[in-house]
């Protein structure tokens, strides 16, 4: 951006609008810009003090100059041949006011032919229609990591704290990309005031901070997870290919040549762990989880609002990675796409296709996280490799997956759980979802808390054979899933994968 800048002023750009909210780091980048020759003058406006001249000892203030219509005109009748670059900070709320946007047009015909320009330096672009043909509009970028490492040494050398490990320096700066220069700064303090230290276990201190940014957006949603992946049952073959890219987004990766990680989508029968899969994903990569809802996104008040509320969204979700943008029940969100056009204008085919671009072209580290249970309502674009790296498919638990989650349910609820067989718990629930086992758990709990009494093994069994699990209620759709995935997505449990890859 740094370069463009100085090109647009070289080139005599009289308007340019700064989009950013970070006013003295945007400021020293235009102070290295207006040392190029012809050396330029810099000169600020606020409304608050006026025109005054940066850099300057004594603040340089211009009297008088504190109104914008006052301020332009003694832009007008300063001297024509000093270079000069004149930074007006939030002048957006006033671009009402015909008089002056009257005065801006009048400077920039008076800034023709000569070395000087004026950059609008606003958090919000608001541009008037009578401007849109002179401005050029640009995006201040957030700090790169280079720029957040200088922020961590400046950070380091104010302290006590010993030289960082090349691992754990790595994860604090990672932690903080997608934050400004004062928000590194302030995290970072924050969390050597916290616990006195700064090391791999204060990243989570780090990430916090990005929550605000989420909170704020609206249609973004931070997940926070406690549990592990060791919390999930089963599905070996999914987590091995998780744990196998838990460092996808280092340095070292791309020194070595990896690509970043695009996402992956995971299939399934409802309630076997898309979900929870997902949640623990996070804390093994030590990246934040965040949810589109795309119930928020859509907009049926304005045209083109809906578009422009997940164009936000996605903006945010590359201001603060890596992360892991977490999309639940896809199939439902993009299900009406295809035929949008008679139900609602066209806005979700608009949407899908936004949605389909951003991730086919997305340079930023947001692994897409994805589940649906209906793949028939998914449109085949989705499908197609490039826009996954991997396709799963979460079939219902064998039997020792089963196992494996009655033993970690149990174990939440209670710290002995050696007098349950778990092998009869399993033979029993056969068909059953891993949300079905709990529930038959928690449904034997409230049976025996009513009877003032600690649960047993008959209690599970009686509650697990009391309900009708639904690849029996739903029988003929399960089947068809299944149909469906043994020749076009990777199954997620081993015994599966190995079965399939001895068949070929």
């Amino acid at each position: 951006m740094q370069e463009e800048l100085s090109i647009l002023i070289q080139a005599q750009y009289p308007l340019i609008y700064l989009n950013t909210p970070e006013e003295e780091r945007a400021e020293r980048a235009i102070a290295l810009v207006a040392q190029v020759k012809p050396a330029r003058r810099i000169f600020t406006w606020t409304i608050t003090n006026g025109i005054v001249e940066y850099g300057q000892a004594g603040g340089g203030s211009q009297h008088n100059t504190e109104s914008p219509e006052a301020a332009l005109k003694w832009i007008i009748r300063s001297d024509q041949k000093e270079p000069a670059i004149y930074v007006f900070k939030d002048l957006h709320p006033l671009f009402d006011n015909p008089v002056i946007v009257r005065c801006l047009r009048d400077v920039i015909a008076n800034f023709k032919g000569t070395q000087k320009s004026i950059i609008l330096m606003s958090p919000v672009q608001v541009i008037p229609i009578e401007l849109e043909k002179e401005v050029i509009v640009l995006d201040f970028p957030l700090p790169k990591i280079e720029e957040l490492e200088d922020v961590l040494a400046q950070q380091i050398g104010a302290s006590r704290i010993k030289k960082l490990a090349p691992e754990t320096k790595e994860k604090l700066l990672r932690a903080t990309l997608g934050l400004t220069h004062d928000e590194a700064e302030k995290v970072y303090r924050k969390a050597q005031v916290t616990t006195g230290r700064l090391t791999e276990e204060e990243v989570g201190i780090v990430l916090s901070e990005k929550q605000q940014l989420i909170r704020r957006n609206g249609i973004l949603e931070y997940i926070e997870e406690d549990e592990g992946i060791s919390a999930v049952g089963g599905l070996e073959e999914l987590k091995h290919w998780l744990r196998q890219r838990s460092n996808a987004f280092s340095q070292r990766a791309r020194e070595y040549g990896l690509p970043q990680p695009k996402g992956m989508l995971i299939l399934g029968v409802p309630g076997c762990g898309k979900s929870l899969i997902a949640k623990t994903t996070a804390r093994l990569w030590s990246l934040p989880l965040v949810r589109l809802d795309m119930g928020r996104v859509y907009d049926g008040s304005t045209v083109g609002r809906s578009e422009a509320n997940l164009r936000s969204a996605l903006k945010v979700a590359e201001s603060i990675s890596p992360m892991i943008l977490f999309i639940d029940e896809l199939d439902k969100a993009f299900a009406g796409s295809a035929g949008s056009a008679d139900s609602d204008g066209g806005t979700s085919s608009r949407i899908f296709g936004t949605f389909l671009t951003w991730m086919q072209e997305k340079k930023s580290p947001v692994f897409v996280m994805a589940t649906a249970n209906r793949v028939d309502r998914l449109p085949g674009e989705f499908l197609r490799k490039g826009r996954f790296d991997e396709l799963f498919f979460v079939d219902l638990p064998n039997f020792e997956e089963r196992k494996q989650i009655f033993e970690i349910h149990l174990s939440k609820r209670r710290s002995d759980i050696t007098r349950f067989d778990f092998g009869q718990l399993s033979n029993v629930s056969d068909g059953f979802s891993g949300a079905e086992i709990e529930q038959g758990i928690v449904a034997a709990m409230y049976e025996a808390f009513a009877q003032d009494r600690e649960f047993t093994q008959l209690d599970i069994i009686s509650a697990v054979k009391s309900t009708t699990p639904l690849s029996r209620t739903m029988t003929e759709q399960v089947s068809a899933l299944r149909d469906w995935a043994r020749l076009r997505a990777r199954p997620a449990a081993t015994t599966v994968a190995e079965y399939q890859r001895m068949e070929f």
